[in-house]
């Protein structure tokens, strides 16, 4: 299976049941060409209309079954959201920092 065809594909928790969306990127190890995760998108806030609260990364390991539409995953959404980074300038104390 090529990377990008998992971008076309909705995730799918199978502890309730709950659509989280589509992939959106995939987190790979460069060296290895290993896909260690993959994003989706978080829920938006109000309607959607003041962005999103976060993204999903759901470890590779948690992947259960991939289909011809759907990817099932065994994650609890509330473990594997994360907030998005803030655009901007690094600041000192940053990661990524040289």
């Amino acid at each position: 299976m090529r990377a990008t065809e998992l971008y076309s594909k909705e995730v799918i928790c199978i502890c309730d049941g709950r659509r989280l969306g589509y992939v959106s990127d995939l987190e790979i190890r460069v060296p290895e060409g290993e896909i260690m995760a993959i994003i989706v998108p978080g829920p938006g806030r109000f309607l959607g209309c003041f962005g999103r609260n976060g993204d999903y990364c759901i470890p590779w390991s948690c992947i259960k079954k991939i289909g011809p539409d759907i990817i099932l995953v065994d994650a609890r959404p509330e473990d594997c959201c994360h907030p998005r980074p803030k655009p901007g300038i690094p600041r000192p104390g940053d990661k990524g920092e040289r």
